[in-house]
């Protein structure tokens, strides 16, 4: 049981947070973009605390990470341009209305304004799990719907990936994304096409715990 005054269950049953979220992935349903719900938010928040766990972070790190990570994509809700630092700001309002002290506040709101890959620089210990969280969450399940991969590159990419796994090696100090793609769905050109930044700041995020990052994809090492 966490000890902070406002809690990731707490954000989790929110339910002006979940109108948020709600309201944010529908505009991105309009705009023609993959899934960006409560799928996605939920196993950030899992994946970016998990990894500092791993890390052996302390508690009070991995429950903001959790909230950082159900929290990210809010500012969605006002225009998918500069959505990092519109979720920011949403979410410095909101937490500070919950009672969140300002310390932890910061945190959140810090780890939030650095996750989108344009102006995202893993500038903390939260800031750098959920961007690692965030942009290795590629899965055929954010897909909306299938007849879209024939046009669209970020469906295709994502319904072509059939496994994909973010593996710590403490010993090694690597974290690795392993990838099983079809290629008959999506060469794996596509994938570096739209995906190449996104890794390249995972590179940085991982640096920032002193780790290698590593991508494979269909048992091949490509970075």
């Amino acid at each position: 049981m966490s000890s902070l005054s406002v809690t990731y269950e707490m954000v989790r049953h929110s339910a002006e947070i979940n109108t948020y979220i709600q309201q944010a992935d529908a505009s991105l349903i309009a705009l023609g973009y993959t899934e960006h719900s409560f799928a996605h938010v939920t196993r950030c928040a899992t994946v970016a605390s998990h990894l500092l766990e791993q890390l052996g972070a302390d508690e009070r790190q991995v429950e903001l990470a959790r909230i950082a990570g159900y929290m990210h994509d809010i500012g969605n809700l006002v225009n998918r341009v500069d959505h990092a630092q519109s979720g920011a700001v949403m979410a410095f309002r909101i937490l500070d209305k919950m009672g969140m002290p300002p310390a932890d506040t910061a945190l959140v709101v810090t780890a939030i304004g650095n996750h989108d890959e344009g102006t995202a620089f893993p500038v903390n210990g939260v800031a750098a799990a959920l961007i690692l969280a965030d942009k290795t969450d590629v899965r055929r399940s954010r897909v909306r719907g299938r007849d879209t991969i024939r046009f669209d590159i970020h469906d295709r990419v994502n319904w072509a990936v059939e496994r994909s796994d973010l593996e710590l090696d403490k010993e090694q100090k690597t974290l690795t994304l392993r990838i099983q793609l079809d290629i008959a769905v999506c060469p794996v050109m596509d994938y570096f096409e739209i995906f190449l930044e996104r890794m390249l700041l995972c590179r940085k995020a991982a640096e920032y715990f002193q780790l290698s990052f590593r991508l494979e994809v269909n048992g091949q090492t490509l970075l």
